[in-house]
């Protein structure tokens, strides 16, 4: 799949990606990123093994571990808000939101709810039809 995506940057078919090349490409793929030519110079010189002022294979693999380390360090980031906020309403130490720590929660937060009102609140998240709500569901709510 690397390979793959290396060729398709790499659109004069020489076996090596220009900052020109680079630069076109980011912009065609991801609309709302925008790479300037120095930008992309820069990118190209960093990452260029053999000083030739192009990437090879090996310099664009470089390239993408360092993209895909980024989005994970993301994702982890938003895991831990997402945690945060899922412990708040957990309260039980159970692992999951039940009815009565979702009402206790709402309740601290001003916004107070029957038992009823969070147990309907509850089955509309409920993916697996246990009764409460674990991190997976509260993580797919979320979004």
């Amino acid at each position: 799949m690397l390979r793959r995506l290396f060729h398709s940057f790499d659109e004069n078919g020489d076996g090596m990606i220009s900052p020109e090349e680079l630069c076109k490409c980011v912009q065609s793929v991801d609309l709302q990123e925008q790479l300037s030519m120095e930008e992309a110079e820069a990118i190209v010189e960093m990452l260029d093994s053999n000083n030739d002022g192009l990437l090879d294979l090996d310099d664009f693999s470089r390239l993408m571990e360092c993209e895909c380390g980024e989005e994970e360090e993301e994702e982890e980031e938003e895991c831990r808000s997402l945690r945060g906020a899922f412990e708040v309403y957990q309260m039980e130490d159970q692992g999951c939101i039940t009815t009565k720590s979702l009402s206790r929660a709402l309740r601290r937060l001003g916004q107070g709810r029957t038992l009823e009102e969070c147990a309907a609140m509850i089955r509309r998240f409920d993916l697996n039809g246990d009764g409460v709500i674990s991190f997976d569901e509260f993580r797919i709510m979320m979004h």
